[in-house]
């Protein structure tokens, strides 16, 4: 399950709080106050048979009792009576449950696994949702719901926050409210038994009540609707996640206290990466993308202008910038002219500007409005030093008054403040907090939250990016590689010998050195190999560089893809970068960037620089074989040797083992589904490919939206569109085949960029029961049958995918269409929003 009977849960219409309690200090006392005192409209059923009245509130004996059934119950009894409860709540027609009570599996402990195990078999059947066990509860501020342990009411706002751990929720609720800081959601998961950060990311990234999504999580459960929840998600709002657990140590103790395994960091970092999330470090950085998030807006660039009445705080401010990779503006001649003519001679006439410690309000009102004019400058850091000689409050003031009269220029620059010192600085916060302006408390805060809007932008930015077509086509031999790797299997090895662990790769077309086995002693006399042995000729290759290509298996994600510096020194020099498979060119770029030896592939000197290409299409190559065969484990090309020429493996190690799962169904994201690859023969004898989408048809995408007509166009996509942009093209395009899918028509042929002629979409929601569907076609093929080819193939897709229902929106002038949907049993209705439209719908 995903997104299903949430909203009972976060928007009930009424609640039943069992273990309801007037005890000062109890666990039930404070969850009936917190939920009686924080505005809600609905229903409130404190359940505990020794009170009749609790928190001013009717309280019942039990369950029968109540006079309604509650759309969501807050449980807080004893671990042994919670399956019990969930049943009774269940057959009543309960649909969510909040279970604070510990006690379950937390410590490896038996007997609460088993609790837990029967606590979701109770509610399975009535599809009853449940957050935690071990959990502070949930918290809603938008609708008054405050189903928690707070110690203090959340404030009304746009950030939504889900944690795993209730001390650090509570952490950052009091830190917020200090800083009049909201929230649309507080979640705590605890130890996830049924709803986890997964469904969390699908309820969220569709609620417009948050804007931003921040995450603290310990570890995660079902990878692949996490990753293909967490990839949607990330394309519509930032998401920000603190995960904890970077050493063995911290791992141990994340084990220990939620019950659960957790993959390598290094995994967790790439997969964040992947899928468009913004990582952070520690409390202290979580604090801060808090501020950042629910204050400022989105900048177009990364280039940083500082202001400051102290030259050292701003020389302490670029010293972090550069640390982290950001950049420092360079003001134009047009801003430095305008500065000499407000500021005093003494000003450092360049970035930093330093306006000096005595700077009145007026001298910070001209030199904002001059840097804000500036088209080179992105984002604005203003910093303050504490002065004998002039007012840090009347500075904050003198800010606040600048923007205002700067108007557009300052709402498309990024705005940050930092007011150091402690009491000097209180009232300036709390100017800037009224005003809706970030500001930290030290120059390398403000510039990490700088930097964080900047690293979301960018990852946005990947996200969308067209991966370049790979630059040869290649068909690997995939059966005779199985062949080699069963083999193995059936004789009881687990590690191929080096020739067949070669003819694996060479059968995936990666290059490799020959290698040869002697048969007998009377092999040539300069081969030191005996007989049966194996030798190869030495390579010689004077400007290469070596290189370590692998695969390796997580606990948790699945196979996953290393890259690095290689050679004898590989582990001491651990210059190495992650990659969860699938990998299309643009994804092997990315994680070669990685490294530090990525700097010397790229030439330096008289070195020339090394077929970057082929590096990256290696790395395609060894992520389609594990996409392949299930049976890889673990897979070691050191060293693969680089040079302008090209690559090659001298040395290779490949593990396998009996699978019984599909190669696909072991990745933590679903590989492109070649399955569904089909020749189609149309009544004129011309063959047509029918395939899946990839990301880079993007350009083929472009194309054919660009050929149609202005009434084409309206009919598919319901309203005028004079261009397709980009950001939407590729969202159309790099598309998630384990939630959408999209057959396009193409020539069977094997080049790059073959043109589209038609596509047929399929979007289903995170619950599979319903999907949405379309259908696009050239008119240069219409007449062909393609119309209905294409919904045939797409239903029956629905219906192997076990989705209930797809349905589509038509133009009530598009007759062909409608035509084509009766012709298939759908049903149609008008849309009651919009009498132009028809609602067409077909039951599976």
């Amino acid at each position: 399950m995903t997104i299903r009977n949430l909203d009972f849960m976060f928007n009930p219409s009424s609640v039943a709080l069992v273990g309801a309690s007037q005890k000062p200090g109890s666990i039930g006392a404070v969850l009936a106050r917190n939920l009686a005192s924080a505005g809600f409209k609905g229903d409130i059923f404190p359940v505990n048979p020794k009170y009749t009245v609790i928190e001013g509130l009717p309280t019942y004996p039990d369950l029968d009792s109540l006079p309604k059934t509650p759309d969501l119950a807050v449980i807080a009894t004893p671990p042994n009576t919670i399956p019990q409860l969930i049943e009774k709540l269940g057959s009543r027609g309960t649909r969510s449950a909040v279970v604070i009570t510990a006690g379950f599996r937390e410590g490896g402990s038996e007997e609460g696994q088993r609790l837990c195990d029967q606590m979701c078999e109770a509610a399975r059947p009535h599809l009853l949702r449940i957050m935690g066990p071990a959990c502070l509860g949930i918290m809603v501020p938008g609708v008054g719901l405050n189903a928690g342990l707070g110690h203090v009411q959340p404030l009304k706002g746009n950030i939504a926050f889900v944690a795993q751990s209730g001390a650090v929720l509570a952490s950052v609720l009091d830190w917020a409210t200090s800083k009049g800081i909201g929230f649309s959601h507080v979640v705590s998961v605890g130890n996830t038994s049924d709803v986890d950060f997964g469904d969390m990311l699908d309820y969220l990234s569709t609620d417009f009540r948050a804007k931003a999504i921040l995450l603290y999580i310990e570890s995660v459960t079902h990878i692949r609707k996490f990753m293909s929840a967490a990839r949607a998600a990330a394309r519509m709002k930032p998401v920000i996640v603190v995960k904890p657990g970077r050493h063995f140590e911290g791992v141990r103790a994340v084990a220990s206290h939620t019950g659960a395994l957790t993959g390598a960091d290094e995994v967790y970092n790439a997969a964040f990466e992947r899928a468009g999330m913004l990582r952070v470090m520690d409390m202290q950085a979580l604090f801060g993308a808090v501020e950042t998030l629910a204050m400022s807006h989105p900048f177009p660039g990364d280039r940083l202008a500082i202001l400051t009445n102290g030259g050292g705080m701003g020389v302490l401010a670029v010293d972090v910038l550069i640390d982290k990779k950001g950049r420092l503006a360079e003001l134009s001649p047009e801003t430095i002219s305008r500065l000499n003519s407000v500021l005093p001679a003494t000003w450092s006439h360049d970035n930093p500007v330093d306006i000096a410690g005595d700077a009145p309000p007026d001298r910070y009102i001209d030199a904002i409005k001059a840097l804000l004019e500036d088209e080179g400058v992105d984002a604005l850091l203003v910093l303050n030093s504490p002065s004998a000689v002039a007012s840090s409050t009347d500075a904050a003031r003198a800010v606040v008054e600048a923007l205002k009269e700067s108007g557009s220029k300052a709402s498309s620059r990024g705005i940050f403040t930092c007011w150091l010192g402690m009491d000097s600085a209180r009232e300036a916060r709390k100017i800037f907090a009224e005003n809706r302006i970030p500001t930290y408390e030290t120059p390398a805060e403000a510039v990490r939250g700088f930097m964080q809007m900047v690293r979301y932008r960018i990852s946005q930015e990947m996200l969308m990016e067209t991966p370049a077509d790979i630059p040869e086509i290649f068909e690997p031999e995939t059966d005779k590689a199985r062949e080699i790797v069963n083999n193995a299997l059936s004789q009881g090895r687990i590690w191929l010998t080096g020739i067949d662990a070669k003819a694996v790769l060479a059968a995936y077309k990666i290059p490799v050195i020959r290698t040869c086995e002697t048969s007998s002693p009377e092999q040539p006399a300069e081969m030191t190999a005996g007989p049966g042995e194996s030798f190869q000729p030495m390579a010689h290759r004077p400007n290469a560089r070596e290189l370590i290509v692998g695969v390796g298996n997580d606990v948790q994600f699945g196979p996953v893809i290393l890259f690095g510096q290689g050679g004898t020194a590989a582990d001491v020099i651990q210059d190495k970068a992650i990659a969860l498979p699938p990998l299309n060119m643009k994804l092997a770029r990315e994680v070669m960037r990685r490294t530090r030896v990525y700097r010397l592939l790229e030439g330096y000197r008289d070195q020339p620089a090394a077929d970057l290409n082929g590096i990256a299409l290696t790395l395609v190559k060894v992520s389609q074989l594990v996409c392949d065969i299930a049976e890889i484990a673990e897979l070691d090309i050191n060293p693969l040797l680089v040079d302008e020429q090209g690559v090659l493996a001298l040395d290779a190690r490949i593990k396998v083992v009996k699978s019984h799962v599909p190669a696909a169904k072991r990745l933590a994201i679903c590989p492109y589904p070649k399955e569904l690859e089909e020749v189609i023969t149309l009544p004129d004898g011309q063959k047509l490919l029918l395939r899946p989408i990839r990301p880079e048809d993007e350009p083929a995408f472009q194309t054919l939206f660009s050929r149609l007509t202005m009434d084409e166009i309206r009919l598919r996509f319901l309203h005028a569109m004079q261009f397709l942009s980009h950001e939407m093209a590729a969202r159309l395009t790099q598309i998630d085949y384990d939630r959408e899918m999209a057959l396009v028509l193409c020539e069977p042929t094997a080049q790059k960029e073959a043109a589209l002629y038609g596509v047929v979409r399929l979007t289903a929601d995170p619950d599979n029961a319903r999907a949405e569907f379309a259908i696009l076609i050239h008119r240069d093929m219409t007449g062909l049958g393609l119309g209905p080819m294409l919904m045939r193939r797409i239903i029956d897709y629905a219906r192997n995918r076990g989705i209930g229902e797809i349905f589509g929106e038509v133009l009530a002038e598009n007759r062909p269409m409608l035509r084509l949907c009766e012709a298939f049993g759908f049903k149609k209705r008008r849309d009651p929003e919009d009498p132009g439209v028809m609602i067409v719908s077909l039951a599976l």
